[in-house]
């Protein structure tokens, strides 16, 4: 019998919020093809099993990894998706999953699709965004076996009661390994991944007018920080929160834009939001044409009072 099997990622021991919805997406599938949803760990971490089947896996499987390894990561899901005769395997579009996700095709002698934001269970059909965002392209893998890399906030875990089965397997060896990673500070989730994404321009001002952004951020629990290209080449801000096309491409449920023009290249990493809320004293700004709600006005002087409403 069949099998979809999802990887799961890790990060200090901690599982990756953006995996759990590649699990629901794995539910997903496997439901309409009547078979179970088997997820991975490459590295050894201690991991709910019950936040995991709640997610929609049926299995979860630790390996004896002790840090991450993208060549020693990619073997032992191509030999566990031997073992389990998965043709399915879901990762999530993160920097890892990117990386990871061709060298398993490869290995497996499969095609990909990369970056998707649906996929038609019936088919196997996946949807990504090409063009910036402006159109979209239907995939359907020719091999043995499905891969594909799913983008963040497109998908939900399945939410129901249940336990997964643990077990470990072994992990192969690493021709390289991590030896560290160092982390963004401050606490606030990738803004990849985060559901509300708070993001400033040049029309910031300058790099100490950023604190106004924060606020709003820390009004706004488990909120992201971005940037605009311009603020990111004036060294305001780090290329991780550079949101657009030579930055990260994200999709939250709330997307505020300050101080930020529209620039198509911008655009095109931030326009598939669910709401966008621009501010920009430039009435004829682009990004007008694209938000969902627009003030009109000095950003520095308008989130002052969008902070101190939100904290109320």
């Amino acid at each position: 019998m069949s099998s979809v099997l999802v990887i799961l990622e890790t990060r200090n021991g901690e599982l990756r919020p953006a995996c759990l919805e590649t699990v629901g997406a794995a539910r997903l599938v496997a439901d309409a093809k009547g078979c179970n949803v088997i997820a991975l760990a490459t590295e050894s971490a201690n991991i709910d099993a019950a936040v995991v089947g709640g997610a929609g896996a049926d299995q979860l499987m630790v390996t004896s990894a002790d840090s991450h390894s993208a060549d020693a990561a990619a073997a032992t899901i191509a030999r566990i998706t031997g073992e389990t005769d998965a043709d399915v395997v879901l990762l999530a579009a993160t920097v890892r999953g990117r990386d990871i996700t061709p060298r398993v095709a490869a290995l497996l002698d499969t095609g990909f699709a990369a970056d998707c934001t649906a996929v038609d269970t019936s088919s196997m059909v996946f949807t990504r965004p090409i063009c910036g965002g402006k159109a979209f392209n239907n995939v359907r893998v020719n091999g043995p076996v499905a891969v594909a890399s799913l983008r963040s906030n497109f998908f939900a875990p399945a939410n129901r009661e249940h336990a997964a089965e643990v077990s470990e397997v072994p992990s192969e060896t690493a021709k390289a390994q991590v030896s560290e990673i160092a982390a963004q500070s401050g606490g606030r989730p990738d803004v990849a991944e985060a559901s509300i994404v708070v993001a400033g321009g040049r029309g910031m001002g300058s790099e100490e007018n950023w604190g106004l952004l924060e606020a709003v951020a820390d009004a706004i629990p488990g909120s992201g920080l971005g940037a605009s290209r311009a603020v990111v080449d004036s060294g305001w801000r780090p290329h991780s929160e550079q949101v657009g096309q030579t930055g990260k491409t994200v999709s939250p449920e709330l997307y505020i834009a300050a101080g930020i023009s529209g620039a198509i290249q911008h655009l095109a990493g931030m326009r598939s939001s669910k709401v966008i809320v621009a501010i920009n004293k430039d009435a004829d700004a682009p990004i007008f044409k694209h938000a969902t709600y627009g003030i009109v006005g000095d950003a520095v002087e308008v989130l002052p009072e969008l902070a101190s409403e939100l904290t109320k």
